[in-house]
């Protein structure tokens, strides 16, 4: 397996930060580059994303994503498999992808029913939906992001078999251009 820059993403709840980790540790030399990292380090004057965004939310959200896609490249010019996560929805996914200039590049979106993200978001220590609900989020990932990289329902799986799957797949199956 050779190295490459995974862009893991999905709803939130959907265990993206959980399998980022656990896949980053199961490779050789690897970084995991949490998106949400960056949105904490704006202290004063942070503007939450929302279902009606304002211009400085979606600012905000564009300078995380590009610094992400930056940290994601350096880490990968240094020689290491990068697993970067984030909710990354809509349009907003394939603008990443163009954002990562390293290559490969897999994209793998964890897409869980609605119903088992409920039940993981219950039996969480964080709270991902005081603006959103599951079912505005589901609906932009399922009926407004593009069909691009690896999509599994990752439902009935546990966090090893997802890294499983994602391990005997992703090199073939989520691969962009």
């Amino acid at each position: 397996m050779n190295r490459a820059v995974i862009l893991l993403t999905g709803i939130q709840a959907a265990g993206k930060s959980t399998v980022a980790q656990a896949l980053a540790e199961r490779l050789p030399r690897s970084a995991h580059v949490r998106g949400d990292v960056f949105r904490r380090m704006v202290v004063s004057g942070r503007a939450e994303m929302s279902p009606v965004p304002s211009a400085e939310a979606l600012a905000q959200l564009r300078l995380r994503y590009r610094l992400a896609a930056q940290v994601s490249d350096a880490y990968f010019e240094a020689g290491l498999t990068v697993v970067t996560q984030d909710v990354i929805l809509g349009e907003s996914l394939g603008e990443m992808v163009g954002l990562i200039k390293s290559r490969p590049l897999l994209v793998v979106v964890l897409a869980p029913r609605p119903a088992a993200i409920a039940e993981r978001e219950a039996g969480r220590g964080k709270v991902a939906y005081g603006t959103f609900a599951i079912e505005q989020l589901e609906r932009v990932l399922r009926d407004e992001t593009p069909r691009i990289g690896l999509w599994l329902d990752t439902s009935e799986q546990t966090v090893a078999e997802t890294v499983d799957e994602i391990l005997a797949r992703a090199w073939t199956e989520a691969m962009v251009p």
